[in-house]
């Protein structure tokens, strides 16, 4: 039997860039999904999910998508590994558990799916490296789930080292890693509970809509790249060639982007108040430009802002719900959460879930 241990990430700034061709600073967390894994002599393969408390039976002869969500991750490595690759796979029995939260915009699903990945190379004696298991588990979600996202998520679960960020080059994948030192301040997880029904389909919208952007900036003799290429100026000077939505779209990603690099001289120079100052600039263009924030999550992010012990706040993830990511004094930890907690449950009548993480390796087997 095989254990794989794939990490959930987390994003300290640099969102949506990832597919816009930019630089991220992400990290893989100490919130993982365990997943046990062994060949079997039976016809069809069996994964069970502790999350969910259900289970899945698999022809690899013969399957097709799910109605059920989580199926759907799993059915997609095998069809990619199987009709696409052309690999002959040996049935497995495969449990799911941990404690990574699933809906959190902490990446689960690139987590189950990267870990999955690993866990059938490992059973099969398959030669496949992490590139290969990053590229194929972005073909999965682009291909086979529907999600265009970037790259971030796979390559953090993948490459990620305790006690260090990466600056990571969504273009190329070249990267560095960052020590962190926060000091006495804990990153604190917020979840919503939420998760809006457009989260999909609006992610894929804001793809679209900055490809778009770029079109029309190419159209006038540029050759851009990527969006997050596009200098600022030259971005104004498409102001009425832009309908609003699609400008706003486009001043968000490259405002961003050079957060990202304000950011990571902050962290040079152990300067965490500022960066903390960016990651709340960080919401309000992901709230107010960007349009990808929701009442529960801009909720969370305006109760800390006259908190001085929390230094940073912004949405994390894809949008629409998922949670906030909080650099908090350690101090105040306990009463923060619980005073936020009652309040969020009074106003929103849900429950507010906590998780103190840390930065922690990537995905590991044994």
């Amino acid at each position: 039997m095989v254990l794989v241990e794939s990490p959930g990430r987390i994003n300290m700034i640099g969102e949506h860039i990832d597919y816009n061709g930019g630089v991220v600073m992400p990290a893989s967390i100490n919130k993982k999904l365990l997943i046990e894994i062994k060949s079997s002599t039976s016809e069809y393969s069996f994964i069970k999910s502790k999350l969910f408390n259900e289970s899945i039976k698999v022809d690899l002869k013969k399957f097709k998508r799910s109605e059920v969500s989580w199926h759907n991750f799993i059915l997609g490595v095998l069809d990619n590994l199987i009709n696409k690759k052309g690999f002959e796979l040996s049935n497995f029995h495969c449990v799911i558990g941990g404690d990574l939260p699933v809906g959190a915009g902490i990446s689960s699903s690139s987590a189950l799916i990267c870990g999955l990945l690993k866990g059938i190379c490992l059973i099969n004696n398959l030669n496949l490296n992490k590139d290969d298991i990053i590229k194929i588990a972005r073909e999965v979600e682009h291909e086979y789930i529907g999600v265009k996202g970037g790259i971030m998520d796979q390559f953090t679960i993948m490459n990620g080292k305790t006690d260090k960020l990466i600056l990571l080059d969504c273009r190329d994948r070249t990267h560095k890693y960052i020590d962190i030192d926060f000091n006495q301040h804990k990153i604190l997880l917020l979840n919503t509970n939420v998760k809006h029904n457009l989260s999909e389909t609006s992610y894929n919208e804001r793809v679209h809509q900055c490809g778009k952007a770029l079109k029309i900036i190419n159209g006038k003799d540029n050759k851009y790249k990527f969006l997050t290429e596009v200098p600022l100026e030259i971005l104004q000077k498409f102001k009425t060639h832009l309908n609003k939505k699609i400008f706003n779209r486009a001043l968000f990603v490259i405002q961003e982007q050079e957060r990202v690099h304000k950011a990571y001289n902050k962290l040079m120079t152990k300067d965490i108040y500022s960066f903390g100052e960016l990651m709340y600039e960080s919401h309000e263009g992901l709230r107010n430009l960007y349009d990808v924030s929701c009442e529960e999550l801009d909720f969370l992010v305006d109760f800390s802002m006259d908190k001085k012990y929390v230094i940073g706040s912004r949405m994390m993830g894809g949008g629409f719900g998922g949670c906030v990511i909080n650099l908090i004094d350690s101090v105040f930890l306990k009463q923060y959460i619980n005073d936020i907690s009652d309040l969020y449950n009074n106003k929103f009548s849900l429950n507010l879930n906590s998780d103190v993480v840390t930065i922690s390796n990537g995905l590991t087997n044994r």
